[in-house]
């Protein structure tokens, strides 16, 4: 199961280039590359599970046709 990180975490993972490393996007459940909005469901969730709720369960970011094109090494 992904950790759900908070807005403040998600800030201060960037890197001095100001953007975000794919592992530490996996182990949120981000895939790569990580689609528009990644940021905005995050925050969503996370305040959803602070507010006592469950979080709702987590979108399918990636079409299911989707095929990565580039072999991914890392």
């Amino acid at each position: 199961m992904p950790s759900l990180p908070s807005p403040e975490e998600i800030e201060a993972a960037r890197t001095p280039a100001g953007g975000w490393k794919r592992d530490q996007l996996a182990a949120w459940g981000v895939p790569w590359p990580p689609p528009k909005g990644w940021k905005d469901e995050l925050t969503q969730r996370w305040q959803a599970a602070c507010q006592g709720g469950a979080p709702p369960s987590l979108p399918r970011l990636v079409p299911a046709d989707f095929a990565q094109e580039a072999l991914d090494f890392g």
